[in-house]
C-alpha cells in the first residue's frame, strides 16, 4: 500500500490537522487488517507502554550530546550545523513502511513555512538507509532532511529504542517489512516515535544541545500536531 502525499499548503488555519489523517487510517486499517494481527499490534503497544520506556526517555530541560548524520541525499548533517542558526525540530519516525510516519511527516511538511517563522528547522530521523529515505522524500516531496540512523545510535542517546517482539517480527516479515533489510543492520530494533526541540547552540561546534520540548509515545498512532509544536515555539521565541 502507497501512501501519497496530500494536496499543497494552504494558511495554517486551513491545514487537515493530523488527527483526521489519522483517524481515516486507523478505519481503513480495522476494514483491512485481520482483527487478530490488529490485536497483536496492540499487545505490542502496551507492552512496551508498560516497559515504561516513555518515562525513561530525555525530557524537557535534559542535555543531549552532538551527532552526526546522513541525509537523504547521503550529505552528513551535524547537529551543532543544525542548530546553529535556528532551534531545530527533530521527528523520530519508525519508517517509509509506516502509513503513521507518512502522515506525521506529510503534515510537518506542510507547516514548514510556518516553522521557519519561528525560527525553527525540521529534520527527520529514523533506522532506515539512506536509500530508503530518499525513496521517501521523493516519493512524498518532503523538503527537510531525512537522517539515517541504522544502529539507533542517537535514537538511543534519547533512549527511545526498544526491540521489536518476535511475535511482531512475524506480522512484519509477512508484509514484506524487513527492518535489516530496510536499515542494513541485523537488529530488529526501532524507535518509538518521539519529537523534540533542541534549543539554538551559542557555538557551531557546541558539544551538547538542551531539550526545549519532548514528547514521546509508545503508541505509533498517537502524535502532536505541528500546530501544538508551532504553538510551543511561538510561545518559547528565543
Amino acid at each position: 500500500m502507497k501512501w501519497r502525499s496530500l494536496d499543497e499548503s494552504r494558511p495554517t488555519s486551513q491545514i487537515r490537522p493530523l488527527r483526521e489523517t489519522y483517524a481515516e487510517r486507523k478505519q481503513l486499517i480495522a476494514r483491512l487488517v485481520p482483527p487478530e494481527i490488529q490485536a497483536l499490534h496492540r499487545r505490542a503497544v502496551e507492552e512496551l507502554r508498560e516497559s515504561g520506556i516513555a518515562h525513561r526517555a530525555l525530557r524537557k530541560g535534559s542535555r543531549v550530546e552532538g551527532f552526526a548524520l546522513p541525509d537523504h541525499q547521503g550529505r552528513t548533517l551535524s547537529s551543532s550545523q543544525l542548530v546553529a542558526k535556528s532551534r531545530l525540530v527533530l521527528c523520530f519516525f519508525r519508517g517509509r513502511w509506516c502509513p503513521f510516519c507518512v502522515g506525521q511527516l506529510e503534515a510537518m511538511d506542510r507547516h514548514l513555512e510556518f516553522f521557519e517563522e519561528v525560527e525553527a528547522s525540521v529534520v527527520g530521523i529514523s533506522p532506515q538507509s539512506v536509500r530508503h529515505s530518499f525513496f521517501m522524500a521523493d516519493q512524498h516531496r518532503l523538503r527537510f532532511p531525512l537522517l539515517s540512523d541504522p544502529t539507533n545510535s542517537v535514537a538511543r542517546q534519547f533512549g527511545l529504542v526498544y526491540s521489536v517482539p518476535q511475535y511482531q517480527q512475524a506480522i512484519y516479515r509477512q508484509t514484506f517489512v524487513d527492518l535489516p533489510a530496510i536499515s542494513g543492520e541485523p537488529d530488529w530494533e526501532l524507535p518509538i516515535p518521539a519529537v523534540y526541540v533542541l534549543d539554538r547552540g551559542e557555538e557551531a561546534d557546541s558539544r551538547s544541545h538542551r531539550i526545549l520540548y519532548a514528547a514521546c509515545n509508545p503508541d505509533y498512532s498517537d502524535r502532536p500536531e505541528p500546530q501544538e509544536i508551532l504553538d510551543f515555539l511561538k510561545w518559547h521565541q528565543p
